[in-house]
C-alpha cells in the first residue's frame, strides 16, 4: 500500500506543480516546459519540503518518451523535407556539426572525455520540437516561407536523433582495449546496423500491412476507448518489443511505430487520440527531467555551463543564420530560423538520458543541459519577439546595412526567375498586385481579371508561378518583404495590392515598404485577429478582412437561416453583428474600394 501511495503522491505532485507552474509561465508568455521543469525541481530531491518517488517519476517519463516519439513519427511526412531539401539538409548537418563539434571541446576542455564530450555536444545541436513548434506559431510564421524552412531543419534533427539512439547502445558495449581499434569499432557498428535493419523491415515492412490492418478491424467496431486504447497498446508494445529483442531505444521503436500508423487510413484519428496522451506523460517526462537537476551542477561548473550556454544562444543560431544567409536567403529568414533553434528541449534529455544510462554521462553533465535548457526556454520567445524591431531599426537606420544584407537573396531570386520578361511598371494604369496564390489569391484574381484588371502575383512557389506565366498571366518567384521584388512587380505605379498571406510580421515589413514606394497605393490585408486592426492601421493598411470575424459572421448566418429567420432579418442581423465589430460591408472607404469602380 505504501508503495502504490508513493506512485499516486509522484503523480499528483508531478501534475499539480506542473498545472501551477506551467501556468505562471504560461501568463508571462514563456514556454510553459519552464514551469515543467521547474515544478520537478520543487518536489524533487534537492527542494525542502515535500520529495517525490524518482523511481516513480522515472517510470511515467520512460512512457512519455514513448509516446513523445511515437508522436514524432506519426507525423513525420517525407514530403515536407523534401519541400525544403535544399535549404533544410545542409544547413541543419552544418549547424549540428558546429554545435557538436564546440560542445565536444569546451567538455573536453573542462576535463570530461570526449565520449562524454560528443554526447553533450550533440546534445546541445538540436533544438525542441515543441518550442520551435510553439514559438512559430504564436508569431504567425508557422506556415511562411521561414517557418517551412525550420520546420524543414527541425525534421532533420529528428532523424539525426533517431540516428543517435541506434549507435548510442552500441557505442557504449564498446569497452577500452576491446577488439583492435577501428576494426572493434567497425564490427559493433556493423552489428548495430543489422539489428536496426532488421528491426525496420519488420515495422516498416510487416507492420505496414499488419498494424494498419489492426486498427481498421478496431475502428469498424467504432469504440472509441479500444481504438484509442490499440493505438497505446501498440505504441508501448513496438517500442518495448524492440528493446529487449533487437537491443536498440525504446525511443527509437515508439518512433517506427508511429511512422507506421502514420501511413494507415486512420492516421488522424489514431493522431487525435494518442496526443492527449502524449502531452500528459510528456508533463511527467519534464517534471522528471527536472527533478534530477542538481544547481550545484552549476556552481561547480560556471566556466563550463556558461560556455555550453553561449554554444546553444550564440554559435548554434549564429552557424545556422550564416548557412541560410550564404544560401542565398533573406536576412528575414535567416533570422527567424536562427531565433528558432536558439534552445534546447526533449530531444537533448532523451539523448542525454540514454548515454546516461550506459554510463557514457554523469549527473552532472545531465544538469548542466537542464540549466541550458531552463535559460533557453526562458529567453526564446523572447529573443523572437525582438526580430520586427532588430528588422525595422536596419530598414530605417542602417538602410545600407539591410541592402548589404539582402543582396544574397535579391541575385538568388534574379537566378531562380523564370525567364519570361517582368511586366512593365507603364503599362497598365490600373496594376494590382496580389502576394500569394493560394486560394485567397487565385479568387482575387478572378475578380481583378473579371473587372478588366490583368494582376501581378508575387509567390514563394516556383512551379506556381512557371504555371502562371505558361497560361500568360503575370507573375513574380520571390519574396516580397523585399523592395527590389515589388519594384519589379511595378508597385510604384500599381493601384492595389492585396495581401493574400496572414503571416503578421511578414506582412509589416511588405506594408511598411510599400507605403513608403507608394503613397497612394491602396493596400488591403488579410488578417486572422481582431487585435491586429490598430497595427495595421498604424503602418497604413487601407482595408482588412478578418478571419475570425468573418467566420463568425458565416456561422451566424447559418445558424440564422436554420432557425427559419427572414432575409430581412438575416440582413439586419449581420449588419449588426458588423457594426459591434467595426466592420462594414464595403470597408471604411467603401466608394472607392471595388477594383476598376
Amino acid at each position: 500500500m505504501h508503495d502504490h501511495l508513493e506512485i499516486l503522491l509522484t503523480l499528483t505532485a508531478g501534475l499539480t506543480g506542473a498545472l501551477v507552474l506551467g501556468y505562471i509561465t504560461q501568463m508571462l508568455r514563456l514556454s510553459p516546459i519552464v514551469g515543467y521543469l521547474l515544478a520537478g525541481m520543487v518536489i524533487g530531491p534537492r527542494s525542502p519540503g515535500f520529495v517525490a518517488d524518482q523511481d516513480a517519476a522515472n517510470q511515467f517519463a520512460e512512457v512519455g518518451v514513448i509516446l513523445l516519439m511515437f508522436g514524432v513519427g506519426l507525423h513525420f511526412h517525407l514530403r515536407d523535407l523534401l519541400a525544403v531539401r535544399r535549404i533544410a539538409v545542409p544547413g541543419a548537418v552544418g549547424q549540428i556539426a558546429v554545435a557538436t563539434l564546440l560542445g565536444a571541446l569546451a567538455m573536453v576542455a573542462s576535463g570530461r572525455t570526449w565520449g562524454a564530450g560528443l554526447v553533450v555536444g550533440v546534445s546541445i545541436s538540436v533544438a525542441s520540437t515543441v518550442v520551435l513548434i510553439r514559438v512559430l506559431s504564436d508569431n504567425d510564421v508557422l506556415h511562411t516561407n521561414q517557418g517551412h524552412i525550420a520546420v524543414g531543419w527541425l525534421i532533420v534533427e529528428d532523424l539525426f536523433t533517431v540516428f543517435v539512439l541506434v549507435l548510442l547502445p552500441a557505442l557504449a558495449t564498446l569497452k577500452p582495449g576491446e577488439g583492435e581499434g577501428m576494426v572493434g569499432l567497425a564490427g559493433t557498428l556493423a552489428l548495430a546496423v543489422f539489428r536496426v535493419g532488421l528491426l525496420v523491415l519488420l515495422v516498416l515492412g510487416a507492420g505496414r500491412k499488419a498494424i494498419p490492418w489492426v486498427l481498421s478491424k478496431v475502428a469498424r467496431t467504432r469504440n472509441r476507448e479500444l481504438f484509442t486504447l490499440t493505438v497505446l497498446a501498440l505504441a508501448l508494445a513496438i517500442a518495448v518489443g524492440s528493446s529487449f529483442a533487437f537491443g536498440v531505444s525504446m525511443a527509437l521503436g515508439a518512433f517506427l511505430a508511429g511512422m507506421v500508423v502514420g501511413q494507415s487510413e486512420v492516421s488522424h484519428q489514431a493522431a487525435a487520440d494518442a496526443l492527449p496522451m502524449r502531452d500528459a506523460f510528456a508533463v511527467l517526462f519534464f517534471v522528471s527531467v527536472g527533478m534530477l537537476f542538481d544547481p550545484t551542477a552549476v556552481w561547480q561548473s560556471p566556466v563550463l555551463f556558461l560556455g555550453l550556454l553561449s554554444v546553444v544562444l550564440v554559435a548554434k543560431p549564429l552557424a545556422a543564420f550564416v548557412i541560410v544567409w550564404a544560401l542565398g536567403y533573406s536576412f528575414s529568414a535567416a533570422l527567424t530560423v536562427s531565433v528558432a533553434l536558439a534552445q534546447i528541449g526533449e530531444f537533448s534529455f532523451i539523448v542525454a538520458q540514454l548515454a546516461k544510462a550506459h554510463r557514457i554521462v554523469g549527473a552532472t553533465e545531465e544538469s548542466l543541459l537542464v540549466a541550458c535548457a531552463i535559460v533557453s526556454i526562458t529567453l526564446n520567445p523572447l529573443l523572437f519577439r525582438g526580430i520586427i524591431p532588430v528588422q525595422n531599426w536596419l530598414r530605417q537606420q542602417r538602410p545600407k546595412w539591410w541592402k548589404a544584407l539582402n543582396r544574397r537573396s535579391e541575385a538568388r531570386l534574379r537566378v531562380e526567375e523564370t525567364a519570361a520578361p517582368l511586366p512593365d511598371p507603364e503599362e497598365d494604369e490600373q496594376r494590382a498586385i496580389i502576394l500569394g496564390y493560394g486560394p485567397v489569391g487565385r479568387t482575387a484574381a478572378a475578380i481583378l481579371r473579371d473587372f478588366g484588371i490583368r494582376p501581378v502575383v508575387i509567390d514563394l512557389n516556383v512551379d506556381t508561378v512557371r504555371t502562371l506565366r505558361a497560361g500568360g498571366e503575370l507573375a513574380i518567384y520571390g519574396d516580397a518583404s523585399q523592395r527590389q521584388i515589388l519594384h519589379d512587380a511595378g508597385i510604384e505605379s500599381a493601384r492595389y495590392l492585396l495581401i493574400t498571406f496572414p503571416d503578421l510580421s511578414g506582412q509589416t515589413t511588405v506594408v511598411i515598404n510599400a507605403r513608403e514606394m507608394n503613397p497612394e497605393l491602396r493596400i488591403f490585408i488579410r488578417a486572422r485577429y481582431l487585435a491586429a486592426r490598430a497595427w495595421l492601421d498604424e503602418i497604413g493598411v487601407t482595408e482588412a478582412t478578418f478571419e475570425e470575424a468573418e467566420a463568425a459572421i458565416g456561422l451566424a448566418s447559418l445558424l440564422l437561416k436554420e432557425v427559419g429567420a427572414s432575409e430581412d432579418r438575416i440582413a439586419a442581423e449581420l449588419r449588426r453583428l458588423r457594426e459591434k465589430m467595426a466592420l462594414r460591408p464595403g470597408g471604411r472607404d467603401s466608394e472607392s474600394s471595388a477594383p476598376g469602380g
